[in-house]
């Protein structure tokens, strides 16, 4: 196989960008803002690998993702995976199950904003961040590492956010993409 060589402009940016970011709300049991704030993803290398291996490999897609929030003070970092994720998932609320990621498409976006996940708390914690997970097994279990699905992207909160019993947590997860050049 020859080997092809292209001289590109130095200042020609390439290829494509995403951006993730999962926004927070705690409301009293009233519906009464009490916090919120936003956390940056960064998609894991075994997002990344997913998202590859399904686009140009074949490979099945995840059709249903599901909402996490994490309860350890910790910082998501590339290597992170479903079976390691590195934090300690918030599972003392209500909902038998991780709320489902209701996502729409528009334009050059993905959003759950016309369906948040919600979280109703029944113990006082402090949450640290967010994340997406899929696939596998048992996607739905709170607090399951062991069923061999995907942690496709995570990041934590700019401010914690404190909850206590009888709060409600909505939370939204927006990607966009656009092209880098």
């Amino acid at each position: 196989m020859q080997e092809i060589k292209v001289n590109l402009p130095p200042d020609l940016k390439v290829g494509a960008k995403f951006k993730g970011v999962f926004e927070i709300e705690v409301k009293d049991k009233l519906g009464n803002l009490i916090s919120k704030s936003k956390a940056e993803n960064i998609i894991t290398g075994q997002g990344l690998n997913h998202i590859l291996n399904v686009e140009f490999c074949g490979a099945t897609q995840i059709a249903t993702w599901y909402l996490v929030i994490f309860e350890s003070n910790y910082t998501p970092l590339d290597g992170d995976t479903y079976a390691v994720p590195g934090y300690v998932e918030f599972t003392a609320f209500d909902e038998a199950t991780r709320p489902i990621y209701d996502k729409t498409l528009g334009n050059k976006q993905v959003t759950n904003s016309a369906s948040e996940g919600v979280f109703t708390a029944n113990a006082t914690k402090t949450l640290y961040g967010a994340a997406l997970v899929g696939g596998g097994t048992s996607p739905t279990v709170k607090g399951d590492t062991a069923g061999g699905g995907t942690l496709e992207c995570a990041g934590r909160f700019a401010a914690n956010q404190p909850v206590i019993a009888g709060n409600v947590v909505n939370l939204t997860y927006s990607v966009t993409v656009a092209d880098a050049g």
